[in-house]
C-alpha cells in the first residue's frame, strides 16, 4: 500500500492576525529541536491567545514523506528568496523549512522570516528553546 504524502494549504502572511506585526512576539518550542521533522510550538504576545505555530522540516522522507513534492519544491523556492513558506495544518500554522530536521539556526531564521513577512519591527520577535541534555 503506497502512502500519499501530505499537502498543506499555503497561507498569505497578510491574512495572519495583525498583532503578529504589532506586538513583541515570542515563539516557544514545546520540546527540544532535533527531535523530529516537526517541532511543535506557539506564537504568543501579551494580551493575545497563543497561536499554534509549528516548524516543519519538509525533506524528511523516511519512513514516509512528510510533504508532497509540490510542497517541498515550493518551500525550497521561497527559502531561496529569503522568505519562509507559511501553511496551515488542522488549526496550526506551519513554517515549512528545507531540511530533514530543524536545528537552532533554521528555527531562528524561520521566525525572523515570518517577522519580516508580517511587517514586525526588528527585534520584536524572540525564540525560546529548552536546553535538553
Amino acid at each position: 500500500m503506497s502512502h500519499v504524502a501530505p499537502t498543506y494549504a499555503e497561507v498569505d502572511p497578510f491574512d495572519l492576525p495583525e498583532w503578529l506585526g504589532e506586538c513583541h512576539v515570542t515563539w516557544d518550542a514545546e520540546r527540544g529541536l532535533l527531535t523530529g521533522h516537526r517541532v511543535i510550538g506557539a506564537l504568543a504576545a501579551d494580551g493575545h491567545d497563543p497561536l499554534p505555530c509549528d516548524l516543519l522540516a519538509v525533506d524528511d522522507a523516511y519512513p514516509e514523506p512528510v510533504a508532497a513534492d509540490a510542497i517541498r519544491v515550493r518551500a525550497h523556492q521561497v527559502w531561496q528568496h529569503g522568505e519562509v513558506m507559511v501553511a496551515e495544518d488542522h488549526g496550526h500554522l506551519l513554517l515549512v523549512v528545507p531540511g530533514s530536521r530543524v536545528d537552532t539556526e533554521t528555527a531562528l531564521d524561520a521566525i525572523a522570516r515570518l517577522a519580516r513577512a508580517v511587517g514586525a519591527a526588528s527585534g520584536s520577535y524572540a525564540v525560546r528553546l529548552e536546553v535538553r541534555f
